[in-house]
């Protein structure tokens, strides 16, 4: 399997890994940390045989596609992160607004992808039936699960952010195949 990953700029990096780490040491699940998991927001979920057949469509849609919508648009590259919720029963998440940018980000990449032979997009990653989320804390146990939440009421405020950089990776290791600064 191999991602398509949204990475934040320094300042909302800070925030949710302040959060990630307040969720660990809350829960004493620190599956997060101990994994160095960089806070990201999937934009889609492809498998393939060999990540050499996604390279050249990733590098097409970076090549223009994901830029800013305009040059003097306040929304370039922006995101708002506005909430938190839960993907029972194991993960608990900071969520974006859905904006204009991220649902042309989601049809770009799609659009690019769909288009090559043997593979498959994860249908919980294609245009309109995709939750984005930025996941705070995972593989935690009801309790756990409980203890994170309430983390997350004491500290969780809305983050004004900007995605920085798109990402191409693989799976179980983890392991960045590429990248493009934004």
């Amino acid at each position: 399997m191999y991602l398509i990953s949204a990475y934040f700029d320094e300042n909302t990096n800070k925030i949710l890994k302040y959060l990630q780490q307040r969720i660990a040491d809350k829960t004493g699940n620190d599956f997060m940390i101990r994994n160095n998991v960089m806070p990201h927001l999937t934009l889609s979920s492809i498998e393939a045989r060999n990540v050499d057949v996604l390279i050249p469509a990733f590098e097409k849609v970076c090549r223009g596609k994901l830029q800013p919508l305009e040059e003097k648009s306040v929304a370039n590259n922006t995101i708002n992160i506005v909430s938190v919720g839960q993907l029972f029963p194991r993960v608990i998440y900071a969520a974006p607004v859905l904006n204009e940018y991220m649902m042309k980000l989601s049809i770009s990449i799609y659009n690019e992808f769909a288009t090559i032979p043997e593979t498959n997009i994860s249908k919980f990653y294609q245009p309109y039936s995709w939750m984005p989320h930025i996941t705070l804390g995972k593989c935690l146990d009801k309790e756990q699960m409980r203890q994170a939440f309430a983390v997350l009421q004491d500290l969780f405020m809305p983050i004004d952010g900007r995605i920085t950089k798109i990402g191409l990776s693989t799976v179980n290791p983890y392991r960045e195949v590429m990248s493009v600064e934004l």
